[in-house]
């Protein structure tokens, strides 16, 4: 039977010797090669931190094709990009709306009176007590009503203006006398014709003869009687002379007004004090 051989082979040997050089070999130039990368130069901290940036910023706020500048759209290629800076807007000064205009009333009806507490009427509209103002009436013409306890009531048509106030001032203790009346004045013989009128002032006659002229105060008139048959109206003056008037057309009726209209405004300045 055949024993295998147990003497040392020097060939075998070396082959080992040389696989085991080898591989140590490949090993240490694969720890060269990974020493080597690990020694690479890094890239620019400004660089890596502008992208970093550009990634991480918010997608409204990176820089779009449509929002970059002139200079940054003719820039060489391969350039460095820069974010694109939006240029502030300028600040509007808050300014305080101001406020409307106060509208003021295109006009204004103001009426007073010299007795108060007087009822005032227009157009049959009740609108107080005199002093009243108000703008409910309409510019135009009105009827206006006044009255007042123990005085004769007042009618009077208006004109009220398209703008501003319109005041009318209602007058009871003011005694309004404008009466006259065509005469004929009888003489002893002879007559004379002329007019025969009379205010707040007293009586006047106005003729052609000088003679027969006069003014009288009320103060000065002691008689003053109108004969509706005799169709005579008599004025005497206090202690002086006595005119009789008749009508031209032999009518009493218009001498009658006149008498009625200045015997009523001669008691009323005296019931005020202001005529005998």
């Amino acid at each position: 039977m055949f024993q295998p051989s147990h003497s040392h082979d020097p060939e075998s040997s070396g082959r080992r010797l040389l696989l085991l050089v080898a591989v140590g070999g490949v090993a240490v130039a694969l720890g060269l090669i990974l020493l080597i990368s690990s020694w690479r130069t890094p890239e620019p901290a400004s660089e890596s931190a502008s992208a970093d940036a550009r990634a991480s910023a918010p997608a409204d706020a990176r820089t779009t094709p449509e929002a970059a500048t002139p200079e940054s759209a003719t820039e060489a290629p391969g350039a460095v990009s820069r974010p694109a800076r939006r240029r502030p807007r300028p600040e509007q000064p808050e300014t305080a709306p101001e406020p409307p205009p106060e509208a003021s009333p295109a006009h204004v009806l103001r009426i007073e009176s010299d007795v108060e507490g007087a009822s005032v009427f227009v157009d049959r509209q009740y609108l107080g007590t005199a002093p009243v103002e108000t703008t409910a009436v309409a510019p135009g013409s009105h009827q206006l009503n006044v009255s007042a306890d123990g005085y004769d009531g007042i009618a009077r048509t208006i004109d009220v203006a398209e703008s501003g106030p319109t005041t009318i001032a209602i007058r009871f203790r003011e005694v309004k006398l404008d009466a006259s009346v065509d005469v004929v004045h009888k003489h002893a013989m002879g007559s004379c014709d002329g007019r025969l009128r009379a205010s707040p002032a007293g009586l006047r006659y106005e003729t052609s003869n000088k003679n027969d002229a006069f003014t009288l105060p009320f103060a000065a008139v002691e008689q003053f009687d109108v004969d509706y048959l005799k169709k005579n109206l008599r004025v005497k003056q206090r202690g002086g002379r006595t005119w009789n008037f008749t009508d031209p057309s032999g009518d009493a009726d218009k001498l009658f007004v006149f008498h009625r209209d200045v015997t009523k405004a001669r008691d009323r300045m005296i019931e005020l004090g202001k005529g005998r």
